[in-house]
């Protein structure tokens, strides 16, 4: 068993559901540390339900070089119903040639990979230039309150400067290599509600239903061209993910309509642009209304460059594929990294099992993975 999959199947055996770390960052720490990384416990959130986060950091010696970020979350989403695993989710399986457990491609086999990769790297290249650092929480599951998005709050006001960050999310789509991310779009969400007057379904005249008073606008919104992307992302989207109105009697008219509905939008509109837009709209169609918004987290881009370059001759020279650029999917830690960091890269094993019943990873992938990313710091940093 290689170094790598060892490691992975300790990760995936700690019952890590979000936002419990299950002693995987502790594990991970102390291998790090064993080849010179200095390492922080940062502990945010609630007494109930602590967030646990690690920033690790190890300076080359060398040549002046990139402060290098290798990124990532040990928490993992709920199993699901137990019984519709093929095996226990917490006791890593092999069959047919993949890896199965939970986390096992989101994203623990990443983080497995990306620490073998640089104690590899660092027992060969001691003085290599620049710093390598990790940044790990058990938080991107969940909520997203008090894991990434608060280092990079402490990194902040320690003035600690960042290059160049590699998230482990798992984005290949068919083929290990096939697919990085060097974006993603925001994510916009707001609940609609439309007032009207409750009212016998017998006499219309006597209520406002707040349902037919809506249509309209609700047919407006989804027609309306946001805007039209760009080289790097598609345009923006407006999607209805709930509507509700009602009172349970089929003879009642409603007296409010709730919608809830969310933005996935490129970096050709603010968020500010599309709430106006929004708002708008609903005055001009004379809607009773309120309206509460929630920013899931702004755009963010990473122009080809250094880094993705780095990476895609390392995916080159281990796989033979030509990677891809992509923004697609839904959002990630990236987002809270990117203000304070110039280039941010996602790459990782193939996503097609992440978060379903018996979510596994291919076991010939893991030591590419693993070799893509010590490439790619040789790349950087020699």
């Amino acid at each position: 068993m290689s170094a790598t999959l060892q490691l992975a199947e300790q990760l995936i055996a700690r019952r890590s559901v979000t936002p419990d770390d299950g002693g995987c960052q502790a594990l991970i720490a102390e291998r790090l540390a064993a080849v010179g990384f200095r390492c922080e416990t940062l502990v945010f959130g609630p007494a109930a339900a602590p967030v646990t986060n690690l920033w690790a950091e190890r300076a080359g010696g060398g040549a002046p070089g990139p402060a290098l970020v290798l990124a990532g979350h040990t928490d993992v989403v709920p199993t699901g119903p137990l019984a519709a695993w093929a095996s226990d989710p917490f006791v890593p399986t092999h069959r047919d040639g993949r890896l199965y457990g939970r986390g096992a491609a989101d994203m623990k086999t990443s983080l497995a990979a990306m620490v073998v990769a640089v104690e590899e790297f660092v027992a060969v290249h001691t003085q290599h230039r620049g710093s390598i650092a990790f940044l790990l929480t058990s938080d991107e599951e969940g909520p997203s309150v008090d894991g990434t998005v608060q280092v990079c709050r402490w990194l902040r006001e320690r003035g600690t400067r960042l290059d160049c960050c590699i998230v482990g999310e798992p984005t290949s789509v068919h083929t290990l290599g096939d697919m990085m991310k060097n974006g993603r779009r925001g994510s916009l969400s707001g609940r609609l509600t439309v007032h009207g007057v409750q009212g016998h379904i017998a006499y219309p005249q006597l209520a406002k239903n707040p349902i037919h008073l809506a249509a309209p606008a609700l047919a407006e919104l989804a027609a309306i061209e946001w805007d039209a992307g760009n080289a790097y992302f598609p345009p923006t989207s407006w999607q209805m993910s709930n509507i509700h109105a009602g009172t349970g009697a089929g003879n009642v008219i409603p007296g409010e309509l709730v919608v809830d509905f969310n933005f996935r939008f490129s970096t050709e509109s603010t968020p500010a642009q599309l709430r106006a837009r929004v708002s708008a709209l609903l005055e001009r169609h004379g809607l009773a209304h309120t309206l509460a918004w929630t920013l899931g987290g702004e755009p963010f881009l990473t122009p080809a460059g250094t880094l993705s370059d780095a990476l895609a001759r390392a995916i080159a020279s281990e796989t033979g594929v030509k990677v891809a650029l992509s923004t697609t999917g839904g959002t990630s830690d990236g987002r809270f990294i990117a203000p304070l960091c110039e280039q941010v890269i996602e790459f990782g094993p193939v996503n097609a099992s992440i978060h379903q019943i018996d979510e596994h990873v291919a076991v010939d992938s893991i030591e590419p993975l693993k070799n893509i990313y010590r490439k790619t710091l040789e790349n950087l940093l020699l």
